[in-house]
């Protein structure tokens, strides 16, 4: 008996037809876990800086349309999709070997947009200058799903939940410009 990976493999044969992983074959699951807290650091970093800048009494002073969610739902939301975000890099930074500039790059900007975007709508009051962020980032994080599903389409996957959520934070954002023409 044969082992690789952590797998018993019952032919030497077997074992040359496994894809080799981007991890050394005798480093133990524990140790190629660990890679994932960078991700979830810098993850939680932008979460923690966006969450510096809260709604307060600017925001419900805004006109607002009928379909906007209550202030509670946005914290559990959040929480998920940043999830899913530090889960798709790293899925996608032990994928991309030679090819993860872009990849990675997308995931960087993603995260920086994110984070901007607070800081603009909540800190600075500018629901317009957020408006041109979060559209950006929306295209980013398009493209990170166009460009990562042949890597890995889980971590394509993990970012679908989160474009569906900026596409709606976008329209809401825009009927917020739209409702309150002199918020700037």
């Amino acid at each position: 008996m044969r082992r690789r990976g952590g797998l018993s493999l019952c032919h030497p044969c077997v074992a040359s037809l496994l894809p080799k992983p981007p991890w050394p074959h005798n480093a133990r699951p524990g140790c190629r876990l660990i890679t994932i807290v960078p991700f979830l650091l810098a993850t939680a970093g932008a979460a923690f800086a966006a969450s510096r800048f809260r709604p307060g009494a600017w925001y419900a002073a805004l006109a607002k349309p009928s379909w906007t969610p209550p202030n509670w739902l946005f914290a559990p939301v959040w929480s998920l999709l940043y999830l899913g975000i530090a889960i798709a890099g790293w899925l996608v930074w032990r994928k991309a070997h030679r090819d993860g500039v872009l990849p990675l790059a997308l995931w960087v900007g993603q995260l920086i947009l994110n984070m901007t975007w607070s800081w603009l709508f909540f800190g600075l009051h500018r629901p317009r200058a957020a408006l041109a962020d979060i559209v950006i980032l929306l295209a980013l994080i398009l493209a990170f799903i166009v460009v990562v599903y042949p890597l890995s389409s889980v971590a394509a996957g993990l970012f679908v939940p989160y474009a569906l959520w900026v596409l709606f934070a976008t329209a809401l954002n825009a009927a917020i410009v739209h409702l309150n023409p002199s918020a700037t």
